[in-house]
């Protein structure tokens, strides 16, 4: 087997694995890039010829793991993209929002260019490439074993991080050998809300796993929620509104959840709660389609729709009704994408408000390098939103109990389970992340182990 590492590599993002097998060409994953010359990146020549490639596999719906998919598909490719089925229900909402965004953000641009007598810009990938996409989806349960031919199998086993995510196994043969490659994927962390808790396969010869907080230990849930509490009465009191970047499928749910509960137990009083992104509601019934992927206590809940029976949550669906927003000034909560604040409504809500001193901006996910997201985080004086520099003065916050990833323990504890000693190659980690986890994984277990560089090649 070839393994070659085409995104996701040390970062956070893009992440694109490409395999050579028994006369098989595979992709593992294929991200867009988000963050520093995301545009470039993105719009770069592939390192392999998209017709060639007979399957692509999608640990889950996250664009940073599958976001390149329809310019793949636009550029030739023609086989199968291997799923679980709630994968392939957010999935198709995430590439159709994702090309509405690049439509809309290409035609702004585009106007601006003209008036300065620049050439137009045009979407990476447009709404009609998506729909050439649905046809090649190829939905896989859990935990069945399936063989695409060629002496390969696979398996897709729950790794806990949003609905549909998976760790895929993959058996290959080598010398008449039998030898099996795991991509963990993203790893979930334990004890999160709604879905159920990562499983660790038991056996293989190479891994690929991720290591996005391998450096560090999350706040116990519990300290983060009292956090939240006291961020937003703070801010409600000073008069303001908390603005939450939250990617629209995953850590949305995961705080509705949390919110609801918090008002149902008297933490804090009714609120209004306003998810400002064009797939929220989408997402939300996609969820409780998929009870099979829930928790016990999350399957109580959710199987009813009660989700807003204790905070009043409004579904903002309009450009205007959310343009409407911003002329609201204290005791909201508004939850937008993107998660990273790369684009989407929360860049417009960050323009009108991160200059008042009176709100709040939580973050509850992981901020890339050279996104706005991490500059706020860092505590610029000021940054960049859609043209124009914006002073920020709104009280930032930084939980992180709330992340859908594991820590740096419990990626330990998820790599302990294998019984024998792979070969272990540390991805998707800021590149001294990976570097110091993967020497951790050196020191505790004694495994070979790898910092792979983009385009870097290890035959298997």
């Amino acid at each position: 087997m070839i393994l070659k590492f085409l995104g996701g590599t040390r970062t956070v993002t893009g992440s694109c694995f490409y395999i050579e097998c028994n006369d098989l060409k595979i992709l593992v994953e294929s991200g867009i890039y988000q963050g520093e010359n995301a545009d470039e990146v993105n719009r770069a020549d592939f390192d392999f010829r998209p017709e060639d490639i007979s399957y692509i596999f999608i640990t889950h719906a996250h664009l940073d793991h599958s976001g390149m998919i329809p310019r793949i598909v636009k550029e030739g490719f023609k086989g199968k993209i291997i799923m679980t089925p709630a994968t392939r229900d957010l999935l198709e909402l995430l590439l159709y929002d994702s090309a509405n965004i690049q439509e809309n953000d290409a035609g702004w641009h585009t106007r601006k260019a003209i008036r300065a007598g620049e050439p137009p810009v045009f979407p990476l990938y447009t709404i009609n490439d998506v729909k050439n996409v649905i046809p090649l989806f190829d939905v896989k349960s859990y935990d069945k074993i399936f063989h695409l031919g060629n002496g390969i199998k696979y398996r897709f086993v729950d790794a806990g991080h949003i609905l549909g995510s998976g760790t895929l196994e993959l058996w290959f043969q080598d010398r008449g050998k039998e030898k099996k490659i795991v991509f963990s994927g993203d790893i979930g962390k334990k004890n999160n809300p709604i879905v159920r808790d990562p499983l660790t396969p038991a056996e293989a010869d190479f891994v690929v796993m991720e290591s996005t907080y391998g450096n560090r230990l999350h706040k116990p849930l519990k300290e983060s929620i009292d956090e939240l509490v006291d961020a937003i009465k703070i801010t409600f009191k000073k008069g303001g509104n908390v603005f939450i970047p939250s990617f629209a499928v995953g850590r949305t749910q995961d705080l509705l959840y949390i919110l609801n509960n918090l008002v149902k137990l008297g933490r804090l009083y009714r609120i209004d709660v306003y998810l400002d992104s064009p797939l929220a509601e989408e997402a939300t019934r996609v969820y409780l389609a998929h009870p099979e992927c829930f928790d016990d206590e999350a399957r109580k809940l959710l199987s009813t729709g009660d989700i807003d029976s204790s905070i009043k949550l409004h579904f903002v669906k309009s450009v205007k009704e959310s343009m409407d927003l911003n002329r609201i000034k204290s005791g909201i909560i508004v939850i937008a994408g993107s998660g990273m604040c790369e684009g989407g409504r929360i860049t417009h809500h960050l323009k009108h408000n991160l200059w008042r001193s009176e709100c709040s901006v939580i973050f509850v996910g992981f901020q890339g390098k050279g996104t706005l997201g991490r500059r706020i985080v860092n505590r610029a004086k000021a940054v960049q939103i859609l043209g124009e520099e914006i002073a920020v003065k709104a009280s930032v916050y930084t939980i992180n109990g709330f992340s859908a990833h594991a820590d740096q323990a419990e990626l330990i504890e998820w790599l302990s389970a294998f019984k024998d000693s792979p070969e272990v190659f540390i991805v998707h980690g800021e590149e001294e992340v990976s570097i110091s986890f993967g020497e951790l994984v050196k020191d505790k277990f004694g495994f070979m182990t790898h910092i792979p560089s983009r385009g870097e090649v290890f035959e298997l």
